[in-house]
This record gives C-alpha cells, sequence and structure tokens, in this order.
C-alpha cells in the first residue's frame, strides 16, 4: 500500500515536533503504529481471528498401543508436517500400551465430526471387540473424513471379527512382518512415479533401519505407490499406497517402526505429499 509505505517512512527518519507534521502524516502514523503487530494478508489487508482459524486444517493424531516409542513419535509426525504446512490445528491423543486397550475416543458415536483429517499411529492388535472396531470405520465412512494410516495401525484390530472391516479402510492385509530388523531398500512404482514420488525416492532410498510388514492382500481400490523387497517372501511388498474407501481418501505407509526413519527426510516428504492428497477437494 503505497500510502502506508510512505508515512511509515516517516515513522522512522522524522525529527519534527508532533505538533508541526501534517495532519495526513499523524494520522498515518496512528495508522502504522495500530497495524505494527497485526498479520498482514498478501493483499495487505489485516486477518481477524476468525478468518485465520477458518483457514486451519484441524487434524487429529491417535496414537498409543505396544511395541513403539509414540511419546516421541508423535512429536516427529507433528513436527514435520507442521514444517511444510503452516496452517494446522493439531489434537494429539496418546493413549496407553496395552495391546488391548478400547481407546475412550472411538466410543464416542461422532468422534470424528470436529476434524478435517485424522492420522492413525496405532499399536492395539488384541482389541477383539466387532462394533468398537466397526465404530472406528464407520466414521470415517459417514463423514467422508480423510485418514492417513501408518505402520502398526495396519496390525490393530486384527484378532477381531471385524478385522476385514478395519482392513478395508486401511487397504492393505497384513498380519507378520520380516523377523529381523534391517535397512529396506524402497523404490516408487509406476504409480508412485505419477504422483511424484520419483523426486523423494530416486533410484531408490535405503531406509536408516527398518521393520518390513509382509502384505497378504492389496484391497481393490488401493494404488501402490512405493515397495520395498523382501528376503522372506522373495518379493516386493507395498509400504506406501493410496486407497479410496466408500469415498474416504486413506493415505498408507506400514514405514515407521523406528524413530530414525520416521524423522528422515524421504519419509517426511512422502507422508507431506500423501496429506497434500487427502486434503484436497
Amino acid at each position: 500500500m503505497l500510502f502506508t509505505d510512505q508515512y511509515c517512512v516517516v515513522l522512522g527518519i522524522a525529527r519534527r515536533p508532533a505538533s508541526k507534521l501534517p495532519a495526513i502524516a499523524l494520522m498515518a502514523i496512528a495508522f502504522c503504529l495500530s497495524t505494527l503487530n497485526a498479520p498482514v494478508l498478501a493483499q495487505g489487508s489485516v486477518a481477524s481471528d476468525a478468518d485465520t482459524a477458518s483457514s486451519k486444517i484441524k487434524v487429529l493424531l491417535i496414537t498409543g498401543g505396544c511395541c513403539h516409542d509414540y511419546q516421541n513419535q508423535k512429536k516427529l509426525i507433528r513436527d514435520g508436517l507442521s514444517k511444510t504446512h503452516r496452517n494446522l490445528d493439531w489434537t494429539i491423543l496418546e493413549y496407553g500400551s496395552e495391546r488391548d486397550l478400547k481407546v475412550d475416543v472411538y466410543q464416542s458415536k461422532d468422534w470424528i465430526g470436529d476434524y478435517d483429517l485424522v492420522i492413525h499411529n496405532e499399536c492395539y492388535g488384541g482389541v477383539e471387540d466387532s462394533e468398537f472396531v466397526k465404530g472406528i470405520v464407520n466414521g470415517h465412512v459417514s463423514s467422508g473424513i480423510p485418514a492417513m494410516v501408518i505402520h502398526c495401525s495396519m496390525h490393530s484390530y486384527r484378532n477381531s471379527p471385524a478385522a476385514d472391516h478395519w482392513r478395508s479402510l486401511l487397504g492393505v492385509t497384513s498380519r507378520r512382518h520380516e523377523r529381523l530388523k534391517r535397512s529396506l531398500r524402497v523404490e516408487a512404482t509406476k504409480g508412485g512415479v505419477a504422483f511424484g514420488f520419483d523426486s523423494i525416492l530416486g533410484d531408490g532410498w535405503d531406509t536408516p533401519n527398518g521393520e518390513l510388514y509382509i502384505i497378504e492382500k492389496v484391497w481393490p481400490e488401493t494404488d501402490v505407490l512405493a515397495t520395498a523387497y523382501s528376503n522372506e517372501t522373495m518379493k516386493p511388498e507395498p509400504v506406501v499406497w493410496l486407497n479410496r474407501h466408500e469415498g474416504v481418501k486413506v493415505f498408507g505407509i506400514s514405514l515407521g517402526h523406528h524413530n530414525e526413519t520416521i524423522e528422515s527426510e524421504a519419509w517426511q516428504r512422502m507422508v507431506s505429499k500423501g496429506f497434500d492428497w487427502c486434503v484436497q477437494p
């Protein structure tokens, strides 16, 4: 704004007493002082609290369960996405380490309604209650709210009679992982190249450490974006994918047992790209 810029300069260099400044200059100085600490939009207008709040993407991260460092992983996931997406409003719910824990957030009928996206990074393989498991999936389906599913989410609820209900949302079926933990060579599929993963993975990315999940089934609406070769099954296993379950967008990544994998640049960039896909109209 030319008017503002012109008279904000006066604020810094004027030596004349205020009583001798032109009235318009005094008005401009007052305007500058009133806007020094206000967030400014690209057009130069001041953003109201309501405008700022309405532009936020409300993210729910649900984490907890056995076998992983969820206390630190929640921070790595939050901080990584917040570096590339400045408009996130986070709610993080971390629960206990019992395998059969039915976390209370899912027991509310409209548990999902206040959010724009849910990130599942949980490990509750011992939960068997079918109605409980169906309630998680139905929350996504009834609302259309997208999901991101990470690592042990694929092994959660596997002992439930409703396990396939959960897996249809995930996009894959997995019951086990390779016995040995090791660095994994992750390569983009043709679908992954089309999605832009070639710029992230290049000819292949070697994870700093890894626990490779064996994928028994890829569900019909799932598009695999990246794979890693299994020394046990002697074939590439899907490690990153997209699913569309009854209109719900789901980004899945089975990599993420170790913190050093989650905090690596390649992992963070893949997840960031998956996040963008999930929240796009």
